[in-house]
């Protein structure tokens, strides 16, 4: 689409670069526009809202970094001191209200998914595997508090009254403990794994499972309803807000494919964590095979919740009246947790690209808040003036302030050019306050991933409208928003052009066709002829050509019809393609086998087809070559070539020689004798008809017909005498060659 931007990339790039550049003639585009592409890049106090717009985002500001790969729990308590359990440590920190951070408590065991506070302000921490409650006290005292015949502690829960109920796994099974430690069955699930616990402003406790994912309400008395049961592997959190809704996060464990740099979503199905996360730091002769490729652009969904993998995650509400609605999915990011805002509005924490989200609005509209540099946001807490976020993939502690940051910064994706390229122009369409400023910038490197070995960033670039791209000629590309102000810029779409550099085009496959063998044109799949139109092709018809040969991809080969026999003629076709996907033209060279001069057959042919009149040569071994210009997308001197020769193959139009050598009796029988030869082919069979008959084939003297001159001997009987048989011999190349003998004999000889 010819927008104005593109109009006038496609001017600055022809200004600047064309006179100076030996590359294919078509500029390509790279355009950051959409939600869904902006998504793709990594950002520092920036948000992303649901229209696809790039905004200062809340100041997010680092508290505290464990050296824990990571951080499963969090529980504020009321004086603002904040408690986080770790994982392959089974530690828990405090972090007091002035950030000073220290170690209270070390578990024998090396996962602690859940906390809670008592009323007398000691702490509750269960650990797994070996699943142990402790009560810790404001000294770092620990004691044993519970200690259940259970594998995992998933979730804690204390009512007003200070009685604890704890979620376990393996067996699904919910405790009901006193104060003073003793604890009894509460309920048992018919799930693997008690997965979340909260208890509603009438008592009941909410309870989401694992294997299957349901939300359940158990009453005081031990009596359970089901008000969900979702399609999810998990029920992962609960949140109550302050009308008594219920809020659950649920999502599915499906592991990260092999090589990928994220980390695996933690489940708690069959006992473990499905893909526990690792730590990580940030006749026809064919002279070669073909390998069919073909690509394109595919717009997918402007959201980024549309993926062929199925949904990772959803959230889902629950009103006191039992009735639920799906609020928000992904096929992206998994929930973790979620809480509320003074407006109304929910953050959601997820996984596997630590992503945070604001859902707000009727209907519910998402937008990007943070995103933190780990796998996955795991859990909030808030005090009474600060909201706190905690990560794994690595184990860090964030505050999320509530006034907006006044910088941020935005890096975009890196964009594969696919080989060497220069680069044009670089526009962007944004709002600038006043009193506020947008800086973009580039780098460009050959490495898919940036390291050391790319170039600098490059100085901000100034004119929104084009800017020509400094940055060296490289494969890969990649560009940075800078946003900064009192009031925030909007970035809403950037386009980076460039030029790919010129690769010669390849001749993939040369085929030769038996002799005779052609084949009729077949009904067009392209432009149609037009009656009465003999003028140059219009841009709008070659698009439509285009269109039509790239869905065929660009190395099919022709297109044949139904296939057909003329003698004399020679049919080759071949397959070839062009890495910047130029439009070809083709010569067709030919030489005799044993001459080094190559001869032009035809120039300047579209169709990967040619039909040559073989008969207009003399006979012999011979061999063509195929010869790919991409020059009809080039400018004079600056087009590449690419060829290949074939095989080699025989022509021969010349009928073989058929000499009768003898006819003698043989008691009751005649005995036929004849030779037949070619100059140029093997003999591949002879036959007779005798009296204008049908054909009867004759075998070779030696069983097979492999040379160029093969004997026969014929046994007739003898009542054929002075009859007219015809001897018909066929060589290879399908010529044939017809004798008729009459069966006469010499007087006295026996012999014709």
């Amino acid at each position: 689409m010819l927008t104005r931007v593109f109009r006038a990339l496609a001017a600055l790039a022809c200004a600047c670069s064309i006179a100076a550049i030996a590359h294919a003639s078509t500029a390509q585009f790279w355009t950051v526009s959409t939600r869904a592409e902006l998504l793709k890049g990594e950002m520092h106090d920036l948000s992303i809202d649901n229209y696809g717009r790039l905004i200062l985002g809340p100041v997010t500001r680092t508290v505290y970094e464990t050296s824990a790969p990571f951080i499963w729990s969090a529980v504020a308590a009321p004086d603002g001191t904040l408690y986080i359990g770790t994982g392959n440590e089974g530690k828990v920190f405090r972090i007091s209200p002035d950030g000073k951070a220290s170690l209270l408590f070390d578990a024998n065991e090396i996962e602690v998914h859940a906390m809670a506070l008592m009323p007398d302000g000691s702490l509750l921490v269960g650990t797994s595997p070996d699943g142990r409650v402790y009560r810790v006290t404001a000294d770092g005292t620990a004691k044993p508090f519970f200690d259940p015949d259970d594998k995992y502690i998933w979730s804690i829960a204390v009512d007003s009254k200070g009685i604890v109920y704890v979620a376990t796994g393996e067996k699904g099974a919910i405790y009901k403990v006193t104060p003073d430690g003793k604890g009894s069955l509460f309920y048992k699930t018919e799930a693997a794994h008690a997965t979340a616990l909260a208890i509603d402003p009438s008592g009941n406790l909410i309870v989401g499972t694992s294997s299957p994912a349901r939300l359940l309400r158990v009453s005081p008395a031990g009596k359970p309803f089901v008000m969900l049961d979702s399609s999810y592997q998990e029920i992962h959190q609960i949140r109550i807000d302050s009308q008594g809704i219920i809020y659950a996060a649920a999502m599915s464990g499906s592991p990260v494919p092999a090589g990928s740099a994220t980390p695996a979503v933690p489940t708690r199905s069959g006992g473990q964590l499905t893909s526990a996360p690792v730590p990580t730091v940030s006749a026809e002769i064919t002279s070669m095979s073909v390998v069919d490729t073909s690509g394109g652009t595919t717009t997918a969904s402007s959201d980024d919740t549309s993926s062929a993998q199925g949904p990772k995650g959803a959230l889902y509400r629950v009103t006191p009246d039992g009735l639920w609605d799906q609020i928000w999915q992904s096929t992206q990011d998994a929930p973790y947790d979620l809480t509320f805002e003074s407006d109304g509005s929910m953050l959601v924490a997820t996984g596997n690209r630590g992503r945070l989200y604001r859902l707000s609005g009727d209907p519910l509209e998402a937008t990007l808040v943070d995103s933190a540099a780990s796998g996955q946001i795991t859990t909030f807490a808030r005090t009474k003036d600060h909201l706190y976020y905690a990560t794994a993939n690595p184990g860090k502690v964030f505050e999320l302030a509530s006034r907006p940051a006044a910088q941020g910064t935005y890096t975009s994706d890196v964009r594969d050019a696919q080989m060497v390229s220069r680069w044009g122009t670089i526009v962007w369409r944004a709002s600038v306050p006043a009193g506020s400023k947008l800086d973009i910038s580039t780098r460009t490197g050959n490495t898919a991933r940036p390291d050391a070995t790319w170039s600098d960033w490059s100085a901000a670039y100034q004119n929104a409208d084009g800017s020509l791209i400094t940055s060296p000629p490289a494969r890969y590309l990649q560009w940075r928003a800078t946003l900064s102000g009192s009031s925030s810029p909007v970035l809403t779409a950037v386009t980076a052009a460039y030029l790919p550099r010129n690769v010669r085009p390849s001749v993939q496959s040369i085929t030769v066709y038996p002799p005779g063998i052609v084949f009729q044109k077949p009904y067009s799949a392209g432009e149609p002829d037009l009656a009465g139109f003999e003028g140059e092709t219009t841009p709008e018809r070659t698009l439509q050509v285009q269109a039509a040969a790239a869905s065929q991809g660009s190395s099919s080969g022709p297109t044949l019809g139904r296939r057909a026999y003329e003698k004399g003629l020679q049919t080759f076709t071949w397959k070839a393609s062009d890495a910047n996907d130029d439009d070809l033209s083709y010569d067709v060279l030919y030489r005799r086998e044993d001459e080094t001069q190559w001869k032009v057959l035809k120039q300047n042919l579209t169709d990967q087809i040619f039909v040559w009149d073989a008969s207009l040569v003399p006979d012999g071994n011979y061999l063509v070559k195929v010869v790919a210009s991409d020059a009809p997308s080039n400018p004079p001197g600056m087009a590449l070539k690419g060829e290949l020769e074939s095989s080699t193959f025989t022509i021969d139009n010349q009928p073989p020689s058929v000499k009768i050598t003898g006819v003698k009796r043989q008691g009751s029988t005649l005995e036929v004798t004849f030779t037949a030869t070619d100059r140029v082919s093997i003999i591949q069979g002879a036959d007779y008809s005798t009296d204008g008959q049908a054909w009867h084939a004759v075998y070779p003297v030696d069983g097979i017909a492999d040379s160029s001159r093969e004997d026969f001997r014929l046994t007739l009987p003898d009542t054929l005498l002075n009859h007219t048989i015809v001897i018909r011999a066929l060589d290879s190349m399908n010529n044939v060659a017809a004798v008729p003998v009459t069966l006469t004999l010499v007087a006295g000889t026996g012999k014709n």
